[in-house]
């Protein structure tokens, strides 16, 4: 099965090799020197984040989007998409931080408005966020970019194959003596693709090791003409 047709039929492909040592060297060495005073910076003993990361962060975009990555991506999804939103994860060694099985239902956007079929809404830190219509969260592909090895000892995501086909699936409804939990090791330096509507979750850490990711989500539909994606860019 080709790497597009596991993200189609399973919600996730895992590509290996897509950043050397030295890059992702590069790539952290410039997170650790921005201004984190910033109200999109979050800090906490369980987890570091940073939203709208590719805007607070523009020097990245370069050792980000390399050729390498642009060509991967392009044969998977092709070259219509956009970026739509961006965040840096950081879960410490020590990390009790731990998710539970969801979908990844919102989208960030520019402003609040009164549209139908958009909602509910909710704000975090200045950030406007709102669940669309399904076939805007259809259009949309996330990318994990791995900064450092990760598997079941210090959070890999855990996911419901082919859940993601399946519409609104409720956590409280899987049923499973007929799903199958996977684990998604990904080592450094490797991507996770997979689509929001996959049911995923992550463990806590066990191994005191830490766990980076870059998580950039892209689409190549416009919303409704009342709103914008907050962060759309073409890489």
């Amino acid at each position: 099965m080709t790497n597009k047709q596991q993200l189609d039929e399973l919600g996730f492909t895992v590509l290996e090799d897509i950043y050397s040592e030295k890059e992702i060297e590069n790539i952290l060495a410039v997170i650790s020197s921005a201004d984190n005073s910033k109200a999109t910076f979050r800090k906490s003993d369980d987890l570091f984040a940073i939203r709208q990361f590719l805007k607070e962060i523009p020097d990245i975009n370069k050792l980000i989007f390399t050729d390498k990555f642009k060509v991967t991506i392009k044969n998977i999804l092709g070259d219509n998409f956009f970026v739509v939103k961006s965040i840096y994860f950081d879960k410490p060694e020590k990390s009790n931080w731990f998710v539970s099985y969801h979908q990844d239902l919102t989208i960030s956007v520019d402003k609040k408005a009164n549209i139908a079929n958009y909602g509910p809404w909710t704000v975090k830190q200045n950030q406007f966020a709102v669940q669309p219509p399904l076939d805007i969260l259809k259009s949309i592909y996330t990318i994990r970019i791995h900064l450092d090895h990760t598997d079941e000892n210090n959070g890999a995501l855990k996911v419901v194959a082919g859940s993601h086909l399946k519409g609104i699936y409720r956590p409280e409804t899987i049923d499973w003596t007929k799903e199958k939990e996977t684990i998604c090791s990904v080592p450094k330096g490797g991507i996770m693709l997979m689509r929001p509507l996959l049911l995923h979750s992550s463990s806590r850490t066990t191994n005191n090791n830490q766990r980076r990711v870059i998580h950039i989500e892209l689409s190549n539909t416009d919303l409704t003409t009342e709103l914008n994606w907050a962060e759309k860019a073409y890489a």
